[in-house]
Protein backbone atom coordinates (compact mmCIF):
# COMPACT_ATOMS: atom_id res chain seq x y z
CA UNK A 1 0.00 0.00 0.00
CA UNK A 2 3.00 2.19 0.63
CA UNK A 3 4.37 1.54 -2.61
CA UNK A 4 1.12 2.48 -4.46
CA UNK A 5 0.37 5.65 -2.28
CA UNK A 6 3.67 6.78 -3.09
CA UNK A 7 4.26 5.97 -6.57
CA UNK A 8 0.76 7.45 -7.73
CA UNK A 9 0.89 10.82 -5.98
CA UNK A 10 -1.16 10.29 -2.77
CA UNK A 11 1.64 12.18 -0.15
CA UNK A 12 -0.83 12.69 2.33
CA UNK A 13 -1.96 8.88 2.23
CA UNK A 14 1.20 7.97 2.14
CA UNK A 15 2.17 10.10 5.71
CA UNK A 16 -1.28 8.81 7.10
CA UNK A 17 0.22 4.93 6.27
CA UNK A 18 3.46 5.39 7.72
CA UNK A 19 1.92 6.70 10.91
CA UNK A 20 -0.40 4.13 11.53
CA UNK A 21 2.45 1.48 10.97
CA UNK A 22 4.83 2.99 13.36
CA UNK A 23 1.60 2.88 15.52
CA UNK A 24 2.02 -0.66 15.27
CA UNK A 25 5.88 -1.21 15.17
CA UNK A 26 5.66 -1.50 11.51
CA UNK A 27 8.88 0.45 9.38
CA UNK A 28 9.07 0.96 5.68
CA UNK A 29 11.03 -1.56 3.95
CA UNK A 30 14.29 -0.49 1.66
CA UNK A 31 13.03 -1.43 -1.72
CA UNK A 32 9.45 0.63 -0.72
CA UNK A 33 11.94 3.45 0.42
CA UNK A 34 14.38 3.47 -2.77
CA UNK A 35 11.19 3.24 -4.69
CA UNK A 36 9.17 6.07 -3.02
CA UNK A 37 12.14 8.14 -2.58
CA UNK A 38 12.90 8.50 -6.58
CA UNK A 39 9.15 9.21 -7.21
CA UNK A 40 9.33 12.16 -4.63
CA UNK A 41 12.92 13.31 -5.93
CA UNK A 42 11.05 13.21 -9.84
CA UNK A 43 8.25 15.12 -8.50
CA UNK A 44 10.05 17.58 -6.66
CA UNK A 45 8.93 17.04 -3.23
CA UNK A 46 11.54 18.22 -1.53
CA UNK A 47 10.01 18.21 2.01
CA UNK A 48 8.86 15.06 1.39
CA UNK A 49 11.88 13.54 -0.13
CA UNK A 50 14.16 14.83 3.33
CA UNK A 51 11.29 13.67 5.50
CA UNK A 52 11.39 10.18 4.48
CA UNK A 53 15.23 10.09 4.22
CA UNK A 54 15.11 10.98 7.69
CA UNK A 55 12.45 8.77 8.78
CA UNK A 56 14.52 5.71 7.01
CA UNK A 57 18.12 6.93 8.80
CA UNK A 58 16.11 7.42 12.38
CA UNK A 59 15.22 4.01 11.97
CA UNK A 60 18.52 1.80 9.75
CA UNK A 61 18.54 -0.37 10.66
CA UNK A 62 17.46 -2.47 13.59
CA UNK A 63 17.40 0.47 15.99
CA UNK A 64 14.42 2.44 14.96
CA UNK A 65 11.61 2.66 17.39
CA UNK A 66 9.12 0.50 15.41
CA UNK A 67 11.45 -1.74 14.93
CA UNK A 68 12.58 -2.43 18.73
CA UNK A 69 8.46 -1.97 19.71
CA UNK A 70 7.92 -4.44 17.02
CA UNK A 71 10.90 -6.51 18.53
CA UNK A 72 9.70 -5.84 22.50
CA UNK A 73 5.59 -6.83 21.45
CA UNK A 74 7.50 -10.08 19.95
CA UNK A 75 9.17 -11.45 22.98
CA UNK A 76 5.34 -10.83 25.18
CA UNK A 77 3.40 -12.44 22.64
CA UNK A 78 5.02 -15.18 22.01
CA UNK A 79 5.78 -16.30 25.39
CA UNK A 80 4.03 -16.81 29.31
CA UNK A 81 4.90 -13.69 31.25
CA UNK A 82 8.49 -14.37 33.61
CA UNK A 83 11.61 -14.32 34.23
CA UNK A 84 12.56 -15.26 30.68
CA UNK A 85 10.58 -12.58 29.11
CA UNK A 86 11.93 -9.91 31.68
CA UNK A 87 15.86 -11.17 31.03
CA UNK A 88 14.86 -11.23 26.78
CA UNK A 89 13.46 -7.12 27.63
CA UNK A 90 16.12 -5.83 29.44
CA UNK A 91 18.84 -7.62 26.96
CA UNK A 92 17.26 -5.72 24.00
CA UNK A 93 19.18 -2.35 26.51
CA UNK A 94 16.21 -0.53 25.12
CA UNK A 95 15.81 3.78 26.22
CA UNK A 96 12.46 3.52 27.00
CA UNK A 97 10.61 6.71 25.29
CA UNK A 98 6.74 7.69 25.91
CA UNK A 99 6.15 7.36 22.39
CA UNK A 100 7.50 4.02 22.24
CA UNK A 101 5.41 2.65 25.36
CA UNK A 102 2.40 4.39 23.74
CA UNK A 103 3.44 2.01 20.18
CA UNK A 104 4.21 -1.23 22.47
CA UNK A 105 1.09 -0.61 24.57
CA UNK A 106 -1.43 0.14 21.21
CA UNK A 107 0.46 -3.04 19.83
CA UNK A 108 -0.82 -4.89 22.74
CA UNK A 109 -4.18 -3.60 23.08
CA UNK A 110 -5.95 -6.99 22.28
CA UNK A 111 -4.14 -8.71 24.72
CA UNK A 112 -4.81 -6.17 27.65
CA UNK A 113 -3.66 -8.29 30.89
CA UNK A 114 -0.17 -8.36 29.15
CA UNK A 115 -0.20 -4.97 28.08
CA UNK A 116 -0.83 -3.82 31.82
CA UNK A 117 1.95 -6.33 33.17
CA UNK A 118 4.31 -4.93 30.87
CA UNK A 119 3.21 -1.38 31.73
CA UNK A 120 3.67 -2.21 35.42
CA UNK A 121 7.14 -3.96 35.08
CA UNK A 122 8.53 -1.14 33.26
CA UNK A 123 8.46 1.22 36.16
CA UNK A 124 9.40 -1.26 38.67
CA UNK A 125 12.30 -2.45 36.75
CA UNK A 126 13.39 1.36 37.26
CA UNK A 127 13.55 1.32 32.70
CA UNK A 128 10.53 3.88 32.62
CA UNK A 129 8.65 6.33 34.56
CA UNK A 130 5.01 6.83 33.36
CA UNK A 131 3.87 10.06 32.24
CA UNK A 132 0.05 11.34 31.14
CA UNK A 133 1.23 9.69 27.48
CA UNK A 134 1.58 6.56 28.49
CA UNK A 135 -1.37 6.37 31.52
CA UNK A 136 -3.50 7.26 28.53
CA UNK A 137 -2.48 4.68 26.51
CA UNK A 138 -2.71 2.14 29.02
CA UNK A 139 -6.37 3.53 29.61
CA UNK A 140 -7.10 3.07 26.15
CA UNK A 141 -6.11 -0.27 26.17
CA UNK A 142 -8.21 -1.03 29.23
CA UNK A 143 -10.98 1.03 28.65
CA UNK A 144 -13.55 -2.44 27.43
CA UNK A 145 -16.11 -4.38 29.25
CA UNK A 146 -13.91 -7.09 30.55
CA UNK A 147 -11.04 -4.63 32.18
CA UNK A 148 -13.50 -2.33 34.02
CA UNK A 149 -11.80 -3.07 37.52
CA UNK A 150 -8.18 -2.36 36.32
CA UNK A 151 -8.95 0.39 34.00
CA UNK A 152 -10.80 2.16 36.98
CA UNK A 153 -7.25 1.86 39.10
CA UNK A 154 -5.01 3.34 36.11
CA UNK A 155 -8.01 6.59 36.55
CA UNK A 156 -7.58 6.95 40.04
CA UNK A 157 -3.93 6.95 39.58
CA UNK A 158 -4.24 9.41 36.76
CA UNK A 159 -6.36 11.35 39.29
CA UNK A 160 -3.72 10.70 42.16
CA UNK A 161 -0.92 11.75 39.95
CA UNK A 162 -2.92 15.27 38.26
CA UNK A 163 -2.62 13.40 35.24
CA UNK A 164 -5.99 14.60 32.29
CA UNK A 165 -7.50 12.58 30.18
CA UNK A 166 -6.16 13.03 26.50
CA UNK A 167 -9.15 13.79 23.88
CA UNK A 168 -8.50 10.84 21.73
CA UNK A 169 -8.49 8.19 25.32
CA UNK A 170 -11.70 9.99 26.01
CA UNK A 171 -13.59 9.65 22.86
CA UNK A 172 -12.37 6.02 21.76
CA UNK A 173 -13.12 4.74 25.67
CA UNK A 174 -16.85 6.52 25.44
CA UNK A 175 -17.45 5.04 22.21
CA UNK A 176 -16.72 1.78 23.60
CA UNK A 177 -18.97 2.18 26.53
CA UNK A 178 -22.32 3.61 24.46
CA UNK A 179 -21.89 0.60 22.40
CA UNK A 180 -22.47 -1.97 25.30
CA UNK A 181 -24.50 0.18 26.81
CA UNK A 182 -22.59 1.26 30.07
CA UNK A 183 -23.96 4.00 31.08
CA UNK A 184 -22.68 4.43 34.72
CA UNK A 185 -19.90 3.96 33.32
CA UNK A 186 -19.74 6.93 30.55
CA UNK A 187 -20.35 9.17 33.33
CA UNK A 188 -17.67 8.13 35.48
CA UNK A 189 -15.29 8.66 32.48
CA UNK A 190 -17.23 12.40 31.72
CA UNK A 191 -17.08 13.06 35.35
CA UNK A 192 -13.12 12.88 34.70
CA UNK A 193 -12.73 14.57 31.64
CA UNK A 194 -14.70 17.58 32.69
CA UNK A 195 -12.31 17.71 35.65
CA UNK A 196 -9.55 18.63 33.49
CA UNK A 197 -8.77 21.87 31.38
CA UNK A 198 -9.41 20.30 27.91
CA UNK A 199 -13.10 19.70 28.80
CA UNK A 200 -15.76 17.79 26.18
CA UNK A 201 -17.82 19.83 24.25
CA UNK A 202 -21.61 20.84 25.26
CA UNK A 203 -22.87 18.36 22.62
CA UNK A 204 -20.97 15.35 24.34
CA UNK A 205 -22.81 16.57 27.31
CA UNK A 206 -26.14 16.52 25.54
CA UNK A 207 -25.87 13.29 24.14
CA UNK A 208 -24.65 11.83 27.25
CA UNK A 209 -28.13 12.73 28.66
CA UNK A 210 -30.07 11.53 26.01
CA UNK A 211 -28.29 7.94 26.70
CA UNK A 212 -29.34 8.25 29.85
CA UNK A 213 -32.93 8.31 29.23
CA UNK A 214 -32.96 5.80 26.70
CA UNK A 215 -31.45 3.19 28.95
CA UNK A 216 -33.18 -0.11 29.79
CA UNK A 217 -34.31 1.65 33.07
CA UNK A 218 -34.54 5.39 33.52
CA UNK A 219 -32.17 6.18 36.51
CA UNK A 220 -32.49 9.73 37.33
CA UNK A 221 -29.89 9.82 39.89
CA UNK A 222 -27.68 9.31 37.54
CA UNK A 223 -29.55 11.46 35.25
CA UNK A 224 -29.50 14.16 38.11
CA UNK A 225 -25.46 13.56 38.73
CA UNK A 226 -24.70 14.32 34.75
CA UNK A 227 -26.21 17.57 34.84
CA UNK A 228 -24.39 18.54 38.06
CA UNK A 229 -21.57 17.46 35.71
CA UNK A 230 -22.60 19.54 32.87
CA UNK A 231 -23.15 22.43 34.70
CA UNK A 232 -19.97 22.97 36.89
CA UNK A 233 -17.95 22.52 33.96
CA UNK A 234 -19.14 25.94 32.72
CA UNK A 235 -21.59 24.93 30.27
CA UNK A 236 -25.47 26.29 30.36
CA UNK A 237 -28.68 24.05 30.20
CA UNK A 238 -30.89 25.42 27.29
CA UNK A 239 -34.06 25.04 25.66
CA UNK A 240 -32.71 23.32 22.48
CA UNK A 241 -30.76 20.52 24.79
CA UNK A 242 -34.32 19.96 26.96
CA UNK A 243 -36.24 19.45 23.61
CA UNK A 244 -33.31 16.86 22.21
CA UNK A 245 -33.97 14.95 25.77
CA UNK A 246 -37.63 15.10 25.50
CA UNK A 247 -37.46 13.71 21.86
CA UNK A 248 -35.32 10.63 23.32
CA UNK A 249 -37.61 10.23 26.04
CA UNK A 250 -40.40 10.10 23.57
CA UNK A 251 -38.87 7.63 21.38
CA UNK A 252 -38.47 5.10 24.08
CA UNK A 253 -42.29 5.04 25.35
CA UNK A 254 -41.11 7.73 28.11
CA UNK A 255 -43.29 10.71 27.77
CA UNK A 256 -44.42 10.94 30.69
CA UNK A 257 -41.63 11.48 32.52
CA UNK A 258 -41.00 15.12 30.84
CA UNK A 259 -41.94 16.94 34.11
CA UNK A 260 -39.32 14.54 35.78
CA UNK A 261 -36.55 15.26 33.62
CA UNK A 262 -37.31 18.84 33.18
CA UNK A 263 -36.78 19.16 37.47
CA UNK A 264 -33.93 17.35 37.45
CA UNK A 265 -32.56 20.24 35.13
CA UNK A 266 -33.96 22.72 36.89
CA UNK A 267 -32.22 21.85 39.89
CA UNK A 268 -28.93 22.57 37.97
CA UNK A 269 -30.06 25.91 37.13
CA UNK A 270 -31.74 25.39 34.12
CA UNK A 271 -35.11 27.85 33.33
CA UNK A 272 -37.66 26.70 30.74
CA UNK A 273 -38.89 28.80 28.21
CA UNK A 274 -42.76 28.97 27.84
CA UNK A 275 -42.30 26.85 24.53
CA UNK A 276 -41.04 23.86 26.53
CA UNK A 277 -43.36 24.21 29.50
CA UNK A 278 -46.46 23.76 27.20
CA UNK A 279 -44.92 21.57 25.44
CA UNK A 280 -44.50 19.49 28.01
CA UNK A 281 -47.93 19.91 29.13
CA UNK A 282 -48.99 18.71 25.90
CA UNK A 283 -46.84 15.83 25.83
CA UNK A 284 -48.02 14.34 28.89
CA UNK A 285 -51.80 14.42 27.88
CA UNK A 286 -50.70 12.95 24.70
CA UNK A 287 -48.98 9.82 27.08
CA UNK A 288 -52.17 9.55 28.74
CA UNK A 289 -50.48 11.21 31.73
CA UNK A 290 -53.41 13.87 32.82
CA UNK A 291 -53.02 13.63 36.53
CA UNK A 292 -48.71 14.81 36.14
CA UNK A 293 -49.77 17.50 33.55
CA UNK A 294 -52.06 18.76 35.55
CA UNK A 295 -49.85 18.35 38.73
CA UNK A 296 -47.29 19.72 36.35
CA UNK A 297 -49.01 23.13 35.78
CA UNK A 298 -50.23 23.45 40.10
CA UNK A 299 -46.23 23.24 40.58
CA UNK A 300 -45.34 26.15 38.34
CA UNK A 301 -48.00 27.80 39.68
CA UNK A 302 -47.11 27.24 43.33
CA UNK A 303 -43.65 28.67 42.51
CA UNK A 304 -45.08 32.05 41.45
CA UNK A 305 -44.23 31.10 37.41
CA UNK A 306 -46.19 32.82 35.50
CA UNK A 307 -48.15 30.69 32.53
CA UNK A 308 -48.66 31.76 29.18
CA UNK A 309 -51.10 32.00 27.60
CA UNK A 310 -49.77 28.43 25.16
CA UNK A 311 -49.37 26.35 28.25
CA UNK A 312 -52.73 27.38 29.61
CA UNK A 313 -54.48 26.07 25.97
CA UNK A 314 -52.42 23.28 25.95
CA UNK A 315 -53.38 21.69 29.46
CA UNK A 316 -57.42 22.82 28.82
CA UNK A 317 -57.08 21.30 25.18
CA UNK A 318 -55.54 18.37 27.06
CA UNK A 319 -58.76 17.86 29.53
CA UNK A 320 -61.17 18.06 26.42
CA UNK A 321 -59.48 15.39 24.76
CA UNK A 322 -59.28 13.33 28.43
CA UNK A 323 -63.42 14.59 29.10
CA UNK A 324 -62.85 15.89 32.28
CA UNK A 325 -65.22 19.28 31.21
CA UNK A 326 -65.59 20.49 34.89
CA UNK A 327 -61.96 21.17 35.48
CA UNK A 328 -61.26 22.47 31.52
CA UNK A 329 -63.71 24.81 32.61
CA UNK A 330 -62.27 25.85 35.93
CA UNK A 331 -59.37 25.96 34.22
CA UNK A 332 -60.42 28.31 31.78
CA UNK A 333 -61.83 30.66 33.99
CA UNK A 334 -58.64 30.80 35.82
CA UNK A 335 -57.13 31.54 32.49
CA UNK A 336 -59.32 34.31 31.88
CA UNK A 337 -58.55 35.91 35.32
CA UNK A 338 -54.98 35.41 34.87
CA UNK A 339 -54.46 36.40 31.16
CA UNK A 340 -57.67 37.82 30.09
CA UNK A 341 -59.83 37.49 27.78
CA UNK A 342 -57.98 38.03 24.92
CA UNK A 343 -56.16 34.52 24.35
CA UNK A 344 -59.53 32.37 25.54
CA UNK A 345 -60.73 32.15 22.21
CA UNK A 346 -59.28 28.70 21.74
CA UNK A 347 -59.77 27.11 24.87
CA UNK A 348 -63.45 28.36 24.79
CA UNK A 349 -63.50 26.42 21.14
CA UNK A 350 -61.82 23.33 22.49
CA UNK A 351 -64.39 23.25 25.17
CA UNK A 352 -67.55 23.90 23.13
CA UNK A 353 -66.34 21.18 20.64
CA UNK A 354 -65.80 18.82 23.90
CA UNK A 355 -69.40 18.85 25.15
CA UNK A 356 -70.99 19.12 21.31
CA UNK A 357 -69.17 15.77 20.51
CA UNK A 358 -70.37 14.41 24.16
CA UNK A 359 -74.11 15.36 22.88
CA UNK A 360 -74.21 17.96 25.66
CA UNK A 361 -74.61 20.99 23.38
CA UNK A 362 -76.92 22.46 26.24
CA UNK A 363 -73.86 22.94 28.77
CA UNK A 364 -71.69 24.52 26.34
CA UNK A 365 -74.82 27.26 25.48
CA UNK A 366 -74.39 27.70 29.29
CA UNK A 367 -70.97 28.29 29.59
CA UNK A 368 -71.20 31.36 26.72
CA UNK A 369 -74.17 32.76 28.50
CA UNK A 370 -72.15 32.76 31.63
CA UNK A 371 -68.92 33.72 30.34
CA UNK A 372 -70.64 36.63 28.63
CA UNK A 373 -72.69 37.32 31.99
CA UNK A 374 -68.95 37.42 33.86
CA UNK A 375 -66.51 38.40 31.20
CA UNK A 376 -66.03 39.95 28.15
CA UNK A 377 -64.81 37.05 26.23
CA UNK A 378 -65.49 36.94 22.83
CA UNK A 379 -65.33 33.31 20.95
CA UNK A 380 -64.86 32.79 17.75
CA UNK A 381 -66.72 32.74 14.91
CA UNK A 382 -66.66 29.20 14.27
CA UNK A 383 -67.44 28.01 17.81
CA UNK A 384 -70.76 30.09 17.68
CA UNK A 385 -71.75 28.38 14.36
CA UNK A 386 -70.82 24.79 15.53
CA UNK A 387 -72.65 25.37 19.14
CA UNK A 388 -75.68 26.41 16.99
CA UNK A 389 -75.04 23.52 14.31
CA UNK A 390 -75.29 21.13 17.62
CA UNK A 391 -77.86 22.62 19.44
CA UNK A 392 -80.06 22.10 16.59
CA UNK A 393 -79.38 18.86 16.10
CA UNK A 394 -79.90 17.66 19.58
CA UNK A 395 -83.18 19.20 19.08
CA UNK A 396 -82.55 22.61 21.61
CA UNK A 397 -83.79 25.26 19.16
CA UNK A 398 -84.56 27.84 22.21
CA UNK A 399 -80.89 27.73 23.43
CA UNK A 400 -79.85 27.56 19.86
CA UNK A 401 -81.76 31.20 19.37
CA UNK A 402 -80.05 32.30 22.75
CA UNK A 403 -76.68 31.82 20.94
CA UNK A 404 -77.98 33.57 17.84
CA UNK A 405 -78.19 36.20 20.12
CA UNK A 406 -74.79 35.93 21.87
CA UNK A 407 -73.38 35.60 18.14
CA UNK A 408 -75.17 39.10 16.97
CA UNK A 409 -74.12 40.93 19.98
CA UNK A 410 -70.59 40.02 19.23
CA UNK A 411 -70.77 41.67 15.82
CA UNK A 412 -71.22 38.30 13.64
CA UNK A 413 -73.57 37.71 11.11
CA UNK A 414 -76.62 35.78 12.04
CA UNK A 415 -76.10 32.01 11.15
CA UNK A 416 -79.11 31.40 9.37
CA UNK A 417 -78.78 28.15 7.26
CA UNK A 418 -79.28 25.45 10.48
CA UNK A 419 -81.99 27.19 11.37
CA UNK A 420 -83.75 27.18 8.22
CA UNK A 421 -83.14 23.68 7.56
CA UNK A 422 -84.28 22.80 11.08
CA UNK A 423 -87.71 25.22 11.43
CA UNK A 424 -88.15 23.66 7.58
CA UNK A 425 -88.07 19.82 9.00
CA UNK A 426 -89.25 19.75 12.19
CA UNK A 427 -90.05 23.43 13.48
CA UNK A 428 -94.01 24.83 13.06
CA UNK A 429 -95.01 28.63 12.25
CA UNK A 430 -94.15 30.02 15.59
CA UNK A 431 -90.62 28.71 15.56
CA UNK A 432 -90.06 29.77 12.11
CA UNK A 433 -91.32 33.58 13.53
CA UNK A 434 -89.13 33.36 16.28
CA UNK A 435 -86.28 32.78 14.02
CA UNK A 436 -86.41 35.30 12.22
CA UNK A 437 -87.42 37.85 14.80
CA UNK A 438 -83.91 36.75 16.51
CA UNK A 439 -82.04 37.94 13.01
CA UNK A 440 -82.51 41.57 13.75
CA UNK A 441 -84.37 43.83 15.46
CA UNK A 442 -87.26 44.10 13.16
CA UNK A 443 -87.94 41.02 11.02
CA UNK A 444 -85.26 40.27 8.90
CA UNK A 445 -85.67 40.64 4.77
CA UNK A 446 -88.07 39.24 2.36
CA UNK A 447 -85.34 37.02 1.30
CA UNK A 448 -84.92 35.11 4.28
CA UNK A 449 -88.48 34.86 4.33
CA UNK A 450 -88.47 33.32 0.98
CA UNK A 451 -85.75 30.86 1.56
CA UNK A 452 -87.98 29.72 4.31
CA UNK A 453 -91.02 29.53 2.52
CA UNK A 454 -88.83 27.32 0.01
CA UNK A 455 -87.69 25.46 2.32
CA UNK A 456 -90.84 24.37 3.99
CA UNK A 457 -92.29 23.52 0.62
CA UNK A 458 -89.07 21.30 -0.09
CA UNK A 459 -89.66 19.53 3.09
CA UNK A 460 -92.91 18.66 1.42
CA UNK A 461 -94.84 20.54 4.42
CA UNK A 462 -97.19 22.97 2.61
CA UNK A 463 -99.96 23.55 5.91
CA UNK A 464 -96.78 24.56 7.72
CA UNK A 465 -96.03 26.97 5.29
CA UNK A 466 -99.26 28.41 5.55
CA UNK A 467 -99.05 28.70 9.13
CA UNK A 468 -95.95 30.77 9.03
CA UNK A 469 -97.52 32.86 6.13
CA UNK A 470 -100.52 33.72 8.44
CA UNK A 471 -98.21 34.79 10.94
CA UNK A 472 -96.14 36.98 8.75
CA UNK A 473 -96.58 40.72 8.85
CA UNK A 474 -98.13 41.85 6.06
CA UNK A 475 -95.31 43.37 3.79
CA UNK A 476 -94.18 39.95 3.90
CA UNK A 477 -97.91 38.46 3.08
CA UNK A 478 -98.77 40.85 0.07
CA UNK A 479 -95.27 40.73 -1.28
CA UNK A 480 -95.04 39.66 -4.77
CA UNK A 481 -92.32 37.00 -4.92
CA UNK A 482 -94.27 35.50 -1.77
CA UNK A 483 -97.19 35.49 -3.76
CA UNK A 484 -95.96 34.15 -6.97
CA UNK A 485 -94.42 31.37 -4.84
CA UNK A 486 -97.49 30.28 -2.94
CA UNK A 487 -99.40 30.43 -6.46
CA UNK A 488 -96.70 28.08 -8.27
CA UNK A 489 -97.36 25.28 -5.62
CA UNK A 490 -100.96 25.54 -5.52
CA UNK A 491 -103.02 22.46 -8.04
CA UNK A 492 -103.35 23.50 -10.87
CA UNK A 493 -107.30 23.83 -10.54
CA UNK A 494 -107.53 26.10 -7.86
CA UNK A 495 -104.58 28.25 -9.61
CA UNK A 496 -107.29 30.07 -11.35
CA UNK A 497 -109.67 30.92 -8.98
CA UNK A 498 -107.62 32.31 -6.29
CA UNK A 499 -106.85 35.29 -5.23
CA UNK A 500 -104.35 35.03 -2.36
CA UNK A 501 -102.90 32.41 -0.72
CA UNK A 502 -104.40 33.34 2.35
CA UNK A 503 -107.93 32.57 0.77
CA UNK A 504 -107.56 28.73 0.32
Amino acid sequence: MLRIFGLNGFVEEFWGLVESMKNIGYGISKGVREKVLEKFEKEGLDGDDEKLRAVFDSGSIDKSETKISSRVCRIIRNEVWGDDVEKQLRDLNVTFSSDMVKMILGSLSTDPTKALILFRWLEESGLFKHDQQTYNAMARVLGREDCLDRFQKIVEEMKSFQFEIEGDTFTIVLGRFWKRRMIEEAVNLYEFAMAGPNKPSANCGTFLLKRIVMAKSLDMSLFSRAVKIFTNGGNVLTDSMLDAIIKSLTSVGRTGKCATVLEAMEEGGYVAGDNMRSKIVSLQFNAGKKDAAVKFVDNMELSRYNLDWKTWKNLIQGLCRVGDLDEACNRLRKMIKSEGVGSAGAPIDSIVAAYCRRNKAVEACKLLHNLASETEVRPWHRTYQMLITSLLAQRGFSDALKVLGLMKGHGFPPFIDPFIEYVSKSGTGDDAIDFLKATSKRFSSSIVFLRVFEAYFKAGRHNEAQDFLAKCPSFIRNHPDVLNLFLSKKPAKDAGTATSPLAA
